[in-house]
């Protein structure tokens, strides 16, 4: 059985938040979602086109001056039925693309001293994201404390800044068995 196309439910759930143009969606995406799902302007138009067909959200024609017409997009009381049981629904698991680990799995064909670099640069970016995510929790804190989504926003900055932590910790892991292969191979 084939997946089913999610990116039709993380626009239902920006549309949730109110009316926005394609061009609103991508970037709100970009800015909330961003970290662990994104969309793209050829998924996002095609999606918004199809939404308003089978009644999901309504369009709207905003005229601007010396620039084209916005479109204004909004959910239908049927969109927010389609998201809501799209929400109730169990999680279906998903496969990561992990090209540092593709790239490990076919190590052997490579020296030990090139795997090291490739895990010392995954680790300094794991270490830049865990930054940026601990500065995102501090930003909803500080500036989105009564909003009432800020708390799901943060469970789910927490999951990153997990997730990261813990590719950290098998940076350090990895990283001391491969130089345990390096000495090895050298003869110390």
């Amino acid at each position: 059985m084939p997946r089913e196309n999610k990116s039709k439910y993380a626009i239902l759930g920006i549309l949730s938040f109110g009316p926005h143009s394609g061009y609103d969606i991508k970037k709100k995406i970009e800015t909330s979602t961003g970290n662990f799902w994104s969309e793209s302007y050829g998924q996002i138009y095609p999606i918004l086109k199809r939404f308003v067909a089978e009644g999901l959200a309504t369009q709207s024609i905003k005229p601007q001056v010396g620039k084209p017409d916005r479109h204004i997009y909004m959910l239908t009381d049927k969109g927010l039925e389609e998201l809501q049981h799209w929400l109730t629904e169990p999680v279906e698991p998903h496969v990561d693309r992990i090209e540092i680990l593709l790239k490990l799995f076919f190590g052997q064909q490579m020296t030990v001293a090139e795997n090291i670099r490739h895990v010392e640069q995954f680790q300094k970016l794991q270490q830049q994201l865990l930054q940026k995510y601990q500065a995102i929790a501090q930003e909803v804190k500080a500036n989105e404390a009564e909003n009432p989504n800020a708390p799901y926003w943060l469970i789910t900055n927490s999951y990153k800044l997990h997730i990261t932590q813990a590719l950290i910790a098998w940076c350090e892991e990895t990283l001391a068995k491969l130089n345990q292969m390096a000495e090895k191979i050298s003869g110390k």
